[in-house]
């Protein structure tokens, strides 16, 4: 079973940024792809940004531009940078993994983490 631990979120200004990172307990390339979701109060959980084991990217609308994910495979991590934050960005942040099941694939998802942007 995948495990996927965060890490790096905390409380920041508008306009800060911050750097979340999502380790992995199993090579990150053996996997369909992962990525971060996020979930705002009173709001469902929504995808924020996703990455291949080939690298390819695809972000959120409300984010492009200011966030970037990344992946180091010899570590097994992925990463999110967060620049300009705004307070619209509150919320719990989820790694996500998706992995290959026997019945299809299979949703994995870390413990989450808390970011807040306030004044």
């Amino acid at each position: 079973q995948v495990q996927l631990v965060e890490s790096g979120g905390g409380e920041v200004q508008p306009g800060g940024s911050l750097r979340l990172t999502c380790a992995a307990s199993v090579r990150i390339s053996s996997l369909i792809r992962m990525g971060w979701y996020r979930q705002a109060p009173e709001k469902e959980r929504a995808w924020v940004a996703i990455i291949t084991p080939e690298g390819m990217r695809n972000y959120a609308d409300s984010v492009r531009d200011r966030f970037a994910i990344s992946q180091d495979n010899d570590k097994n991590m992925i990463y999110l940078q967060m620049n300009n934050l705004k307070p619209d960005d509150t919320a719990i942040y989820y790694c996500h993994a998706l992995d290959y099941g026997d019945a299809g694939p299979l949703d994995i998802w870390g413990q989450g983490i808390q970011v807040t942007v306030s004044s």
